[in-house]
């Protein structure tokens, strides 16, 4: 992917694009730059433009980076996009300010347990299989009122439901089939939409869209 002059730039101006032609407000959306796999001088420059919301994927890639960056810019917000192992949530608790794959019964209890012993409330995002996909993480659809209803018994915030749609087929579908399912069960939040559709997912109600490669180029 040919990268921009100001790629930070060019990102928001099609955010604020597609927000006029939903006739929405692009203060809605949250633009999660995914730093994953990059190290901390390719992250500087955005924060420096005041890029505050970041995404990783692993624990301990975010351990090694982030506690440094944030001294410099102790408002960064950091969420946690890839999927945790339940045996790292007492980690991800108390780095992460919102986790985004809540998907199994077995991690629900496991983070219920870290809040409670940092005494501290992470937002979750439950991460939702939209495409039926049996190699991808997610609930089930028909499982999503059950995971909302235990989370909430064990003190989760929820802040909304997340997809990845399949890969090479058109999302929109997709993105419109969760933003039913949230409002449906009363939730807000939608986290959908990476680089190549977060324009799509913009116009059908993302709330939150996960860009990385449009904003740091292609992973090495």
């Amino acid at each position: 992917m040919e990268m921009a002059d100001n790629p930070l730039d060019e990102v928001r101006g099609k955010i604020a694009k597609m927000c006029k032609i939903a006739r929405r407000e692009a203060d809605e959306i949250t633009l999660i730059a995914v730093s994953k796999t990059h190290p901390a001088q390719r992250i500087m420059p955005l924060l420096e433009q005041g890029q505050r919301v970041f995404g990783e994927n692993r624990v301990q890639e975010a351990l090694d980076k982030w506690p440094s960056l944030r001294e410099q810019f102790p408002d960064a917000e950091l969420h946690l996009i890839g999927q945790l192992q339940s045996n790292k949530a007492d980690d991800a608790v108390e780095l992460f300010d919102c986790i985004h794959g809540l998907d199994r019964m077995s991690l629900l209890k496991a983070l219920a347990k870290a809040m409670d012993k940092a005494d501290k409330r992470v937002p979750c995002f439950i991460q939702v299989n939209i495409g039926k996909e049996e190699q991808k993480g997610g609930c089930a659809i028909s499982d999503v009122p059950n995971m909302i209803v235990k989370a909430r018994e064990a003190g989760i915030p929820i802040a909304g439901l997340m997809c990845l749609p399949p890969a090479d087929i058109e999302p929109a579908p997709f993105f419109a089939l969760l933003h039913k399912l949230a409002r449906d069960n009363g939730l807000m939040g939608l986290s959908m939409g990476m680089s190549g559709d977060y324009e799509t997912a913009v116009q059908l109600g993302a709330t939150h869209v996960r860009v990385g490669t449009a904003l740091f180029g292609e992973r090495g």
